[in-house]
Parts: C-alpha cells; structure tokens; sequence
C-alpha cells in the first residue's frame, strides 16, 4: 500500500484568486506540445509560425471542446436546466477528454482549410505531441485525487483521502504511464521513419489511446452520477473511446490504402 502524497490541489494565490495545478498542467502541456511540434517540423516543409498561429485554435478547441464534450457526455440533464452554468461553473471541474479531442479536430481542420494546409500532416504532429499534453494531466487527476480506480490488494493500490480507507488502482497513474509516455515513445518512433505516411501517427494516436482506455475503464470507478451503462463493464469511457478505435482503423486503412496505390505507380 501506498500513502497518498496529500498535496493541496491549488499550487498557488494571487491577489485572492487560487490557481490550480490542473491549470498550470494545461499551460506547460500546450507550451510544451508547442515547442515539440516545433522540434519535429524542423525537417519537413512546414514553417514554424503556422504552430504559433495553430497553437491558439487548438487552445480554444480544448477548452470549448473539453467543456461542451463534458456537458454533453456526462451531465446533459443538469446543464440543460442550468445553461449560465455551462462556462461559470468550468472552476469547479468537469472537462472532457473525448470533448477536448473532437474540439481539437474541429479547430484544427478549419485552420487548415483557411491556410490551405494538409489537415492529416498536422494531426500526425499533434498526435506525437499531445501524449506529453495527457500525462501531465492525468499527474493532475491524481493530485487533485479524482478518477481514482477499484479497490485492490496489489502492492502499489493507494488510499486516496476521499476514496474510503482500502487501497484503490491508481489509474490517474496508469493512464499517465500507457496513454502519456508509452503512446509518446510509439508514435514518435512511426513518425522517424523514413516510409512514413501522412495519417499513419494521428491514426495510431487514435487507436491506441482508445485501447489503452478501454483497458484501464475495467479498473477505474465509472463517474459516481452515470455509474455502469450496461452491467458491471460498459462505462461511458468505454463507449466514448470504441468510436475512436473505429475512426483511427479506418485512416490507417485508407493511408495504407493509398501508399500502395502509390508505390504500383
């Protein structure tokens, strides 16, 4: 068993106003995942101010995204009743994962459209750097002990403070590992390669994510309001993530499709 290190979920004050370390993980990720694209692109025919411009859609596509995907996907009945609280209320938490990811998309392909730019090419970069993005959020999810897991009797189980006095999966940890550096290390070692194919990394990205979700759903303690959809295993996690496994097999058919249309040329 493992003691839950206790660290107060507000980094710091100023002028009254509590900021918290789920904040300051968004801003170095975004910083973070901005100066990586940076590092990648360094080789390839795409100017680096594109990134600059690029960085605040994909800020907005997270923070709409995110919070509209939250609303939608896990309280729709309250904030319909409760609309002024759909953006006042974003302090107290309540961001989506799949949301933050649909907005991204989103953004990201109207940037492209307006600057006449491969909307896949700069999927494949962000897809190599948001893992760096994710597990500095999931270190916050654990901070701030949240989505914590079942309980368990391994070694490494945690008694989380709000989690009852049995040790539970440390899945903020788990997705951290899987989803953060393990994702990170396989899609920038697809994106090295010299037979790269445009698609190939934001398709991994989508299935692997989605995978190594569904995987972790089956320890994690589904969201106290919604609880199981289906029996003891179906969670809105789950379901939420099996579209994205779908999504990201049918690019990485159609690019496979496509390179060796281009190699018979």
């Amino acid at each position: 068993m493992i003691a839950f290190p206790n660290i107060d979920p507000t980094a710091f004050n100023i002028f009254g106003i509590a900021i918290q370390w789920y904040g300051i993980a968004y801003a170095i990720g975004l910083l973070l995942g901005l100066f990586y694209s940076k590092y990648l692109i360094k080789n390839n025919n795409i100017k680096k101010e594109f990134f600059d411009d690029l960085i605040l859609w994909i800020t907005l596509g997270i923070i709409f995204g995110g919070r509209l995907g939250y609303v939608v996907f896990y309280d729709l009945s309250f904030y319909i009743k409760n609309l002024s609280l759909v953006f006042l209320d974003i302090r107290k938490g309540g961001m989506s994962f799949h949301g933050g990811l649909l907005g991204v998309i989103t953004s990201t392909y109207i940037f492209c459209k307006i600057k006449k730019l491969h909307f896949l090419k700069f999927m494949d970069i962000i897809s190599c750097a948001a893992p760096i993005g994710i597990f500095l959020g999931r270190i916050t999810n654990f901070i701030n002990s949240e989505l914590w897991g079942k309980t368990t009797s391994l070694p490494w189980g945690v008694v989380f403070p709000n989690g009852g006095l049995t040790p539970r999966h440390p899945t903020q940890i788990y997705e951290a590992f899987l989803e953060g550096i393990v994702l990170f290390l396989i899609l920038n070692y697809f994106y090295r390669k010299k037979y790269f194919i445009e698609g190939y990394c934001a398709s991994i990205f989508l299935i692997l994510y989605g995978v190594f979700r569904v995987l972790i759903e089956f320890v994690r303690v589904p969201d106290e309001h919604i609880g199981y959809l289906l029996g003891n295993f179906l969670t809105n996690g789950i379901l939420l993530s099996l579209p994205m496994i779908l999504l990201g097999c049918i690019i990485f058919l159609k690019v496979n499709d496509k390179y060796r249309k281009n190699i018979k040329k």
